[in-house]
């Protein structure tokens, strides 16, 4: 009976053993004697800069994005409850003011907002928003993001 468990042991390590050799030699960064036939790295590569397809890493990666996604819809529902809205649909308000607003629901606002820009969904002027120094700041949610958000909630 021992023998037996102590060969199923060994077998199970020595396949840990085969998978990791595997994984090295198609590891670009591995320093490993083996792996002479690796990889080369190519920014052309559809693959580059990418998790191997059904990773864990793929899958957290995935997760973080919806994450941030719906962080930045929470933020363009914030900006369209607490912002005025202009006579082109927008919706402004200061950053001074959003700030203080939006400390209370996440530390991560400057980010978000550049997200947020990237994905064209607000407009404001220069490249880093910094408390104190860029209160006045306006900051505009445009007015086609406001079909992707949710309708406003009654006495917001």
């Amino acid at each position: 009976m021992a023998q037996k468990n102590l060969t199923a042991k060994v077998s199970f390590w020595k396949q840990q053993e085969e998978e990791h050799k595997q994984k090295q030699l198609i590891n670009p960064f591995s320093s490993w004697e083996g792996a002479s036939h690796r990889q080369t790295l190519s920014k052309e590569d559809e693959h580059y800069g990418r998790p191997v397809e059904g990773s864990k890493t793929e899958f957290r990666g995935k997760m973080a994005g919806e994450m941030v996604s719906h962080e930045i819809i929470e933020l363009c529902c914030v900006l369209r409850n607490l912002g005025h809205q202009q006579g082109n649909g927008n919706y402004h308000i200061t950053f001074r003011d959003l700030f203080e607003a939006y400390t209370k629901i996440s530390n991560k606002l400057v980010g978000m907002l550049m997200r947020a820009r990237k994905q064209n969904l607000v407009e404001f002027e220069g490249e880093m928003l910094w408390q104190g120094r860029d209160n006045f700041v306006v900051i505009a949610l445009l007015k086609e993001t406001l079909a992707i958000l949710p309708p406003p909630v009654p006495g917001q």
